[in-house]
């Protein structure tokens, strides 16, 4: 075979692999344009929104046990609007969030996003949410409470020419650093400006509370609940004209974004819009909860049990968050709470179970987490052999803390009965037990606890569940 003859076959192989990869990548695109269109139907059909925010004392946040703040409550009510679950996850870098949106990890993201230009070509935004300006954050001399406002205000930058040669430490990536930019652009001098991709927003605003660095710029709602809990701080020099803040969904996401769009504009319409925007940005006591020490940023504490609950969980090999979660939704950490039932203290133990794990005395704190543990340990033991992935059995065991083992055992046996997966919780098992209390299932052969109201079980485990998800976003381990 002769080198020319060679060579057109291999020429000819090059064209058809290119061929085939073209028409491999358009298709690729074409698959995911259609993906894209079909977000929204995606959403409803997996029943789950998954949806991103950043961590900060606005946004969202744990208050005594609770999942807080404006973002928070909104995707709450934006998710019960469209009866799905949602399913939070937390990121204070907006490159990873971007990317996250883009390759599908996330369904919408639920930051204070400013809208600019440059961001619009690479996300969807929807409509406003609300309207802010960006300020500059600087410290008032430390004798402020002694000086005049004439005095203060001599002290501070109050033009913005005077920005000039200063440093302004800004979160990476971010709209305030793009507007420095442009700022030293139209003062004709250079700001020296400084995109930090540690912290978040907030912690930056604390950072200058503290004397640790001078300046740095945040929106101006966010600025004055810091102010609050932040006395030394001054936000009053504008840095921007007011600009539109949004939340954002991947391009070309064309029904998901106009379902959006209208519900946005008829809950921004709502009393309860008007409630949770006060709640957060308006009302004084805000500082109050931040300077908690059971506020997640203020003192990184969930209750005053946090050393005896981790110290029973370590003991134990559970995640202490797992185990707050748990006594958050028995008692919201009330050592004396009891029920009608006569369950008692923080895990709300009845007589019966503690005589079940051989452990009598519960009316003290340690020892009502201790019993609740041993019930815990026994229940998981009951049911390895029937539910053998521990992720799986975690459901299990905490529908049998609730309701007893016994009602659990009936769902399963109810579910195998109707074809179902008696080791599967979600969409098995659970139904039968939310269904118990219908005569077609708790007369059935198969249960021996007879009538069960399982409703409260069911809620049990997802509200435990989600409490659990919440902890493990904010709360470190």
């Amino acid at each position: 075979m002769s080198k020319t003859h060679i060579y057109i076959q291999f020429v000819s192989f090059l064209l058809v692999v290119l061929l085939f990869s073209c028409t491999g990548k358009k298709r690729a695109e074409r698959e995911d344009a259609l993906s894209r269109k079909n977000d929204l139907t995606r959403i409803m059909k997996s029943g789950q929104l998954k949806a991103v925010v950043d961590y900060n004392s606005t946004n969202y946040f744990i208050y005594r046990g609770k999942p807080m703040g404006f973002k928070y409550e909104l995707l709450k009510q934006l998710a019960k609007d469209m009866g799905v679950e949602l399913e939070i996850s937390v990121s204070n870098n907006l490159e990873e969030t971007f990317e996250g949106l883009n390759n599908g990890r996330y369904d919408l993201v639920a930051k204070n996003l400013t809208v600019t230009k440059k961001r619009d070509e690479t996300i969807a935004f929807t409509r406003p949410l609300e309207q802010t300006r960006q300020v500059l954050v600087q410290r008032k001399p430390p004798n402020w409470r002694n000086l005049s406002s004439k005095a203060i205000n001599d002290s501070l930058i109050r033009n913005q020419l005077y920005l000039a040669g200063k440093t302004i430490y800004v979160q990476k990536n971010t709209s305030y650093y793009r507007r420095l930019v442009n700022l030293s652009d139209e003062i004709g001098e250079e700001i020296n400006i400084v995109q930090d991709s540690i912290y978040g927003v907030e912690q930056l605003v604390s950072m200058v509370a503290n004397g640790e660095i001078d300046y740095t710029v945040c929106d101006e709602n966010v600025a004055k609940v810091n102010q609050t809990f932040y006395p030394n701080l001054d936000i009053d020099t504008p840095v921007s004209f007011p600009q539109n803040i949004a939340w954002a969904v991947r391009n070309g996401s064309d029904e998901w974004l106009k379902y959006l769009n209208n519900w946005i504009r008829n809950f921004r319409k709502t009393t309860l819009y008007a409630v949770l925007y006060n709640k957060y940005f308006e009302n004084s006591r805000s500082s109050g909860m931040v300077n908690s020490s059971y506020h997640s940023i203020g003192g990184g504490n969930i209750s005053p049990f946090d050393d005896l609950i981790k110290e029973t969980a370590d003991q134990s090999g559970l995640d202490w968050r797992f185990l707050a979660a748990i006594i958050y939704r028995e008692s919201r950490f009330d050592p004396e709470a009891e029920s009608w039932a006569g369950a008692y203290g923080l895990m709300q133990i009845m007589p019966e179970s503690a005589d079940l794990v051989r452990m009598n005395e519960f009316e003290e704190p340690k020892h009502n987490i201790r019993v609740g543990v041993r019930i815990l340990q026994w229940l998981d033991k009951n049911l390895k052999s029937a539910v053998p992935d521990s992720t799986e059995r975690v459901k299990f065991v905490l529908a049998s803390y609730n309701v007893g083992l016994g009602h659990v055992k009936d769902a399963q046996r109810l579910a195998k009965k109707y074809n179902k997966d008696p080791e599967i919780w979600d969409d098995n098992v659970d139904y039968y037990l939310l269904n118990k209390s219908a005569s077609k299932f708790f007369k059935d052969p198969v249960v021996r606890w007879g009538y069960c109201r399982g409703e409260e079980p069911y809620n049990y485990v997802n509200r435990v569940l989600e409490t659990y998800r919440d902890y493990k976003n904010i709360i470190e381990e």
